[in-house]
């Protein structure tokens, strides 16, 4: 079947998350961790085989190559199996990792979405401050192993503004006439990894405008675990990061005056002061942490390092 007759695939690839999906949907069909868990073990055995021996060898890496696991997954049996090492392909917006970002797009294609790279275009996102070998390794990597018909590379605020502008479109009863000005604008993308302020004009981002923010999501999940242990909250090893990101993400709020909350947790604790309860992955045992000043510190350090 022609690729044109169906519909496109949409990797939007984060530091923290990816989203992945087809084009016309109203959501994507998948949002998962960008990491990928790789057994270690066999890597270990490949190196550690004779020359001489090298079916041995031949098949460890077969093996290395074919056991990892994405997403979800990944964290799930990088918590209760000592086997495999957690990877991060992407760091503050730009992927350092090609090899183990061609793992992550494999199972994407192959176990999450399901369908046939061949019949499919492709539409990636990529980083405003990107480099071109950057993106001429993803069209290496997507022309050459997974054999598309056609790619398309775009930057995230770029079609920020187009997704605004069909939103605004589908309102509208008459459709505008000037949609050339409605691609003009400046787009605060504030991700997990690297903040950037990108100005857009008719569609293209003026390069030498970018501004980035020296701190992202995973730093306030950082100073959110940071106070939780300043405090003497017993926060497992293993999951203490993941603890806080979800604290950041559930109880988190910025507040307008940072005096009046100090005094609204002092004077009513138990109104204000929540728990978190949860089972540690390796014994069993179920805990439980007050979560207190955090709501509302954590958010400050943006604030903090503004000033």
């Amino acid at each position: 079947m022609d690729p044109s007759e169906r519909p496109a695939v949409v990797f939007d690839n984060g530091t923290g998350y990816s989203k992945l999906g087809f084009a016309g949907n109203s959501e994507p069909s998948f949002t998962i961790p960008t990491v990928v868990a790789v057994n270690e073990s066999f890597l270990d055995q490949s190196e550690q085989c004779s020359s001489a021996n090298w079916l041995a060898q031949y098949n460890a890496g077969v093996m290395a190559d074919l056991d990892f696991f994405i997403g979800d997954e990944a964290l799930s049996h990088f918590k209760t199996s000592g086997l495999y090492s957690l990877r991060s392909p992407i760091r503050h917006g730009q992927v350092n990792d090609w090899d183990t970002m061609e793992r992550f797009w494999q199972q994407s294609i192959f176990n999450y979405l399901r369908c046939n790279p061949e019949e499919h275009y492709f539409l990636l996102t990529d980083s405003p401050v990107s480099t071109p070998e950057s993106r001429e390794c993803m069209g290496e990597i997507m022309f050459e192993t997974f054999n598309v018909p056609g790619l398309y590379i775009s930057v995230q605020s770029v079609l920020s503004l187009s997704a605004g502008f069909a939103y605004l479109k589908t309102l509208s009863e008459e459709d505008s006439e000037d949609s050339v000005s409605d691609m003009t604008g400046v787009v605060v993308d504030i991700g997990d990894g690297a903040p950037h302020i990108v100005p857009v004009v008719n569609g293209y981002v003026i390069g030498s405008s970018i501004k980035s923010f020296p701190l992202s999501g995973s730093d306030v999940t950082q100073f959110v675990m940071q106070l939780l242990q300043e405090r003497g909250e017993l926060l497992p090893p293993d999951d203490a990061l993941d603890i806080a990101r979800r604290v950041k993400e559930t109880y988190c709020y910025t507040p307008s005056d940072i005096v009046k909350e100090f005094k609204k947790h002092d004077s009513k604790p138990s109104k204000y002061i929540k728990q978190w309860s949860a089972i540690k992955p390796k014994t069993g045992i179920p805990y439980t942490i007050d979560i207190g000043y955090e709501r509302f510190l954590g958010p400050e350090l943006c604030s903090i390092c503004a000033n």
